[in-house]
């Protein structure tokens, strides 16, 4: 039987898939017409490489002047054509389907990151060639067939990723670059200062080196300040100034040492600086003359804390505590002294010693005054006087002979601070 119009009109559903099949053909006609155009784009643009690149240093160097201070000005140039190239050659590869070389940047985001060249001015510059980039283009489409910069609008999106791409991966390097110097500096900075506390500073060039990393006069008056690390307050800073004093931190296993600049300041003004910090122990060495001398500050300091057992809450100066400071300084004969003068107590019961001993301490703060050591210890001063002779008794030693009195001085201070 013959057809009817109606048996030869195509259904509704054919109608929707024939249409959608007609844009995606015209879609990918569209694209492919596009792929042409920047490939026949980025090869005009690559002959006139040499002009966009003076374009581009110029442009860069009329905004910010300040670039050649860091980048040698033919360098510049070399890397500017390089990096144009490059984003030229990217839109060929990105036209082919292939992946994206990166490479130009990274190496672009890493020597301007050794040479110190802020951040802002590189992205700047990235921003400007993929104006002047983008700029060309339209020139070299406008001059060969005005009518296809339509056409070109297609690609505006990909070449603007292909310069955020680029942009990004400068950025990123020249970041990861500036840590990694950092980190190489701070080592650099935190050796040169170990080496001054180890007492390796008597070395003029080391000496010398350490005054240029760490910004500091390499003669000048010095103290050191050594602190309990686990008596450091949690919220514990590590202040670089306080008032007129600069501080330099080093964190140690069993304590933190700070040198400190003292400038026209003294002990006092730093130990006053210090208390509202600490909340243990710190020893303070005497001022030293320059960085060479901060070997034997350290030691010094290290001896003023060890006159202060934990607990106690005190900043110590060495040149108060110089009896302690010695015995601290030498505890083996430390040791031997107390063991010789306070030994015989060693039978007493634990709390009868620990009374002879307190009210012999008490009675040496108290200038050997009975009275003023009994109002101390709250008790009667003949009191004071019945514990002092028992002392003596054991001890063979006399409170009236001096000799006597700097042996008991010095055995107590043993056995608070060594045994």
């Amino acid at each position: 039987m013959p057809s009817t119009s109606a048996d030869a009109a195509p259904v509704p559903a054919a109608d929707g898939v024939t249409g959608r099949a007609a844009d995606q053909t015209a879609d990918r006609a569209a694209r492919a017409a596009a792929d042409r155009l920047v490939r026949a784009g980025a090869s005009r643009l690559r002959e006139r490489l040499p002009e966009l690149a003076d374009r581009l240093v110029e442009d860069v160097l009329a905004e910010d002047p300040g670039y050649v201070d860091f980048v040698p000005r033919d360098e510049f140039r070399e890397s500017v054509r390089a990096s144009l190239e490059a984003g030229i050659e990217q839109m060929n590869r990105r036209v082919r389907g292939h992946r994206a070389d990166l490479s130009v940047a990274e190496g672009i985001g890493r020597r301007r990151a050794e040479q110190g060249l802020p951040l802002e001015s590189l992205l700047r510059s990235y921003r400007m060639g993929g104006r002047i980039v983008w700029e060309a283009l339209i020139e070299v489409v406008a001059g060969d067939d005005p009518d296809e910069l339509t056409t070109l609008l297609r690609y505006a999106s990909v070449v603007w990723h292909i310069i955020e791409q680029q942009s990004t991966v400068v950025s990123e390097t020249y970041r990861r670059t500036e840590s990694e110097l950092l980190r190489r500096s701070d080592e650099r900075v935190q050796a040169l200062l170990d080496a001054l506390l180890e007492g390796r500073g008597v070395d003029g060039g080391l000496a010398q080196a350490a005054a240029a990393a760490l910004d500091l006069p390499e003669h000048g008056r010095y103290a050191v300040v050594v602190l309990r690390a686990h008596r450091t307050a949690p919220d514990f800073e590590r202040p670089d100034r306080i008032g007129g004093l600069r501080f330099v931190w080093r964190m140690r296993t069993d304590n933190e040492v700070g040198v400190v600049a003292l400038g026209g300041l003294g002990l006092d003004e730093l130990a006053d600086a210090l208390r509202p910090l600490v909340a243990g122990e710190a020893g303070i060495s005497p001022v030293t003359d320059g960085l060479a001398g901060l070997g034997r500050a350290r030691w010094l300091a290290e001896v003023a804390l060890g006159t202060s057992r934990p607990g106690d809450h005190t900043v110590a100066r060495l040149e108060r505590r110089l009896p302690a400071a010695l015995v601290v300084a030498q505890p083996e004969l430390g040791g031997l002294l107390g063991g010789e003068v306070l030994g015989p107590l060693a039978d007493l019961d634990p709390a009868d010693r620990e009374i002879l001993l307190d009210t012999l301490a008490a009675w040496l703060d108290c200038e050997g005054s009975a009275n003023r050591t009994a109002g101390r210890l709250y008790c009667h001063r003949n009191t004071v006087f019945n514990r002092l002779r028992r002392l003596e008794q054991l001890t063979d030693r006399s409170l009236h002979r001096p000799r006597d009195v700097v042996e008991l001085a010095l055995a107590l201070e043993a056995e608070r601070l060594v045994r």
